[in-house]
């Protein structure tokens, strides 16, 4: 008798998806201030688990579901089942719980597997990687961030165990040529429809949890569909009860209750429009800046959060991938522009990807991440980095700044706690700059920035672009 040998496997976080049907014919009978109270509890406990009050890493977020089947829907992102059980009880403790029964949930944890690439396991342990983008994409299946979507879509499956299609019968090759053909369907939809894979042998009924995120709720249909005539699914895959919903923010909990409309709930809410995310002394740099004359972007409104990924491929090469992953982008309300810059010194290239939110700029990394030659993100390099976006330049004036951009980069050479500086042009707009400063502290930046070469610089610039540029800083 033969015995396979299972593909390793590495696990992540543990997931939650606590499904709750409301008792509505409780709800209208309750008295005024027994509603009031399990209101306040329940928008209390949502926007707690979501701020992460109880954790120092995962995610959480709620969904009104369409249907019979539910409700509601939390899903709990947490590091340790224990966090999972905690919240679960801190739920049942709210006066909310009272009028909610738990109709469905499921209980998983992320993960990743020997399917996914040959460089991840060695001897059966999560192996070293040195590949940037690899390393990227498996902190994106291990420690996702739940993305800011408008909709999800959430089912359980299994693979088939029947005499004539065992899926672990079949050769572990076979299997690899399955999922990578398979995964190549998903790929299709990259910035369209984000998913989540958790696995549940021993944890739930069924095999593994599938979670979908779409600003487009037919992207689920069309995407599923397409996969039912992959053989991976049409052979070997069954599947659970499918679940939809709509995002629901806690401060929306009222009018769900009382059956009104979201859309308009939310305009209701006036909620802060969103800003730049910034290092953590943001604000003092802005200031400082400011007292100079130098724009650094404002702290709330026209501001957008930028995720910028280094690349050793060639650009033209890059641009390809990147066309692709942009028209997927544009689905999105808040994506507001993604493009590939070259150095000017062919040292890399960059992705720079703008995005209105930080959620949403954080997913979109996780496929950026998974483009070639990926070797880091702006983030994640050492020291205290700033970047200068949108350097738009007056056409007439272009070989100008790249000029005078050599001649500062010579001061730059010569500063104390200098690392870098790199300029980039967009491969589509020569026109369209954007400078990577990197600096070994703050105060080694603003150093340069109160400096009289940056100043004459500053000044020369009003004559030279074609709009002001915004800064964006990076630690």
């Amino acid at each position: 008798m033969d015995r396979r040998e299972p593909p390793p496997t590495e696990e992540g976080w543990y997931a939650l998806h606590d499904f709750r049907t409301i008792d509505w014919d409780a709800w209208r009978e309750a008295a005024e201030r027994d509603r009031a109270d399990a209101l306040e509890e329940g928008v209390e406990f949502l926007q707690s688990a979501e701020a992460l009050d109880d954790s120092d890493a995962g995610g959480s977020v709620t969904y009104a579901v369409n249907g019979h089947k539910a409700d509601l829907l939390v899903i709990h992102l947490r590091p340790t089942l224990e966090e999972l059980n905690y919240l679960e009880r801190r739920f049942e403790q709210t006066a909310l719980a009272g009028f909610t029964d738990r109709s469905h949930s499921y209980v998983s944890v992320t993960e990743v597997s020997g399917y996914t690439s040959d460089e991840l396991f060695e001897d059966g342990e999560i192996a070293d990687i040195e590949d940037q983008g690899l390393r990227n994409y498996l902190q994106m299946r291990l420690h996702p961030t739940i993305p800011d979507a408008e909709y999800v879509c959430f089912y359980p499956m299994d693979k088939r165990r029947e005499p004539e299609d065992n899926w672990y019968d079949l050769p572990f090759d076979e299997r690899a040529e399955h999922m990578a053909s398979h995964g190549e369907i998903g790929r299709d939809y990259a910035g369209e429809v984000t998913q989540m894979i958790t696995g549940s042998i021993g944890f739930d009924d069924w095999e593994w949890g599938v979670t979908l995120w779409s600003n487009d709720p037919t992207a689920f249909k069309r995407l599923l569909y397409e996969m039912r005539f992959d053989p991976s699914t049409s052979r070997f895959a069954e599947f659970g009860s499918f679940y939809t919903g709509e995002r629901l923010l806690p401060e929306q909990l009222d009018a769900f209750l009382a059956g009104e409309r979201l859309g308009e709930a939310e305009a209701e809410t006036g909620s802060p429009p969103e800003h730049v995310q910034t290092a953590g002394e943001a604000d003092e740099i802005r200031g400082e800046l400011a007292d100079m004359d130098i724009y650094a972007g404002q702290p709330h409104g026209e501001d957008v959060h930028a995720m910028v990924l280094y690349s050793e491929t060639d650009a033209d090469e890059l641009f390809e991938e990147v066309r692709g992953l942009r028209a997927n982008f544009d689905h999105y309300d808040t994506h507001v522009k993604t493009a590939v810059y070259e150095a000017t010194d062919d040292s890399r290239s960059a992705v720079v990807s703008l995005w209105k939110t930080e959620r949403a700029a954080q997913t979109a990394g996780g496929f950026l991440s998974e483009l070639p030659g990926i070797v880091s993100r702006a983030d994640e390099e050492s020291g205290f980095g700033t970047m200068g976006m949108f350097y738009t330049v007056k056409p007439e004036h272009r070989a100008d700044f790249v000029e005078t951009f050599d001649e500062v980069g010579g001061v730059l050479a010569g500063m104390d706690g200098h690392d870098s500086t790199a300029l980039f042009v967009n491969h589509e707009d020569e026109n369209d700059m954007f400078i990577s400063s990197q600096w070994r502290s703050k105060d080694d930046a603003m150093g340069f920035f109160r400096s009289e070469a940056f100043s004459e610089t500053v000044s020369w610039g009003r004559d030279v672009l074609a709009d002001r540029p915004r800064h964006v800083f990076l630690a």
